[in-house]
């Protein structure tokens, strides 16, 4: 009897009041904070994502650049773009795959906060990586290249970047799911470093085989350098809106693959 009692008590308690929406806000922001101190104090990571594309504009697009205003306006949109791409890859993809080899994203999904807010910190985190290498690519530009760019040039640049860097973010998100801590870095640059290479951001797609130039548009990096190129003025292949809803629908459906993995198997 007292056994039924306590089952019965047990069975009508109520269910756990759902938790503030300030609450819920602060989470958000606890973790958007905690990632963003995770990779300032880890240079393994910040350091090459803003050294590599800088360097790379700065030997290629500067230094060893010949022609003019154009071809100039070129390589800063090209090298703009190659510079996004990697806090999305990196940021998302080796750090996801670590953290699910090491057992630190079971935890986090163990604790008391928003499913998503593991995922918007690092959202958070990469946006801000990639607004610092638009900024450290605009100033080379303008200062060291002294490319001829307008105040309306700079500001479509820099906010095109900021949010291009959003579709490698799905991108390294799946690729965390599906590789090993261990061997993460090296097969993200085996996507990163091609993928880069066949959209046109270290030639023009016109000094390519007939071949890779047919494919070039498989690439979000090649419809994410067509919009940089846009942004700036330049000759571009294609519409906007249709570059712009491939990255969009390449965003979602990455997305989608990504949560369902982690669904499946954490």
């Amino acid at each position: 009897m007292n056994a039924r009692s306590d089952l019965s008590i047990l069975s009508e308690r109520p269910q756990g009041a759902a938790m503030p929406r300030g609450r819920v806000f602060a989470a958000y922001l606890q973790e958007t904070r905690s990632e963003i101190l995770r990779y300032l104090r880890y240079p393994g990571f910040m350091l090459p994502t803003l050294l590599f594309p800088t360097m790379f504009y700065l030997m290629f697009g500067v230094l060893l650049a010949r022609g003019g205003g154009e071809q100039a306006r070129y390589l800063l949109a090209a090298y703009s773009t190659f510079g996004v791409m990697a806090p999305g890859m990196f940021g998302f993809g080796v750090s996801l795959a670590i953290e699910r080899d090491n057992g630190l994203l079971t935890l986090k999904r163990a604790l008391p906060m928003p499913p998503a807010a593991y995922l918007i910190g690092k959202m958070v985190m990469a946006m801000l990586t990639a607004a610092i290498v638009a900024l450290l690519m605009l100033a080379l530009a303008a200062f060291v290249a002294h490319v001829p760019l307008s105040v309306a040039q700079v500001l479509r640049l820099f906010a095109l970047e900021v949010a291009g860097v959003l579709p490698f973010c799905a991108l390294g998100l799946l690729l965390g799911t599906l590789i090993k801590g261990s061997a993460a870095p090296g097969l993200v640059n085996l996507i990163y470093l091609p993928m880069a290479f066949l959209s046109g951001l270290w030639f023009p797609l016109s000094m390519m085989p007939k071949a890779l130039q047919q494919i070039a548009d498989l690439w979000p990096s090649y419809h994410l350098n067509q919009l940089a190129l846009s942004a700036l003025g330049m000759p571009h292949e294609g519409s906007g809106l249709v570059h712009g809803a491939v990255l969009s629908a390449f965003t979602v459906a990455c997305l989608w693959l990504a949560v369902r993995r982690l669904r499946r198997n954490g």
